[in-house]
């Protein structure tokens, strides 16, 4: 599990899971994979977490830019992977200028996607 990118069916909205998969030590983030979900609660509440997620929202204030893409959500969420939970971030993303009452746009789940990647690939999540 890499990244997993849901679109609304009725809103030009899109949620995206990102899993840490590898050990980040730069965020005090050595254990990441518990047996149970509740023994990531506490990796969510650290300081290090705190710290991913505001780089988290630094380079998608940089990569979101101009994009048309707006920032609705930016958390931690407890991730299944298999028999394994992992601490990662959950973001919603809402396109700014959709058609009305329309989903959204091609452009815009691109523009998702590849935010996404950016985020996984900067951050060295998987």
């Amino acid at each position: 599990m890499a990244v997993n990118i849901s679109y609304d069916a009725n809103a030009p909205t899109a949620a995206v899971e990102l899993p840490i998969i590898r050990s980040l030590p730069d965020y005090d983030l050595v254990k990441v994979e518990a047996g149970v979900p509740r023994e990531i609660d506490p990796i969510l509440a650290s300081q290090g977490f705190k710290d991913l997620l505001d780089e988290a929202r630094s380079i998608l204030d940089l990569v979101l830019a101009g994009s048309g893409l707006e920032i609705t959500q930016l958390t931690g969420a407890i991730c299944v992977d298999g028999g394994v939970y992992r601490p990662g971030i959950w973001l919603v993303l809402d396109e700014a200028s959709p058609a009305a009452g329309q989903t959204m746009s091609e452009e815009a789940r691109k523009g998702v996607a590849a935010a996404a990647e950016d985020l996984r690939t900067r951050l060295g999540l998987s």
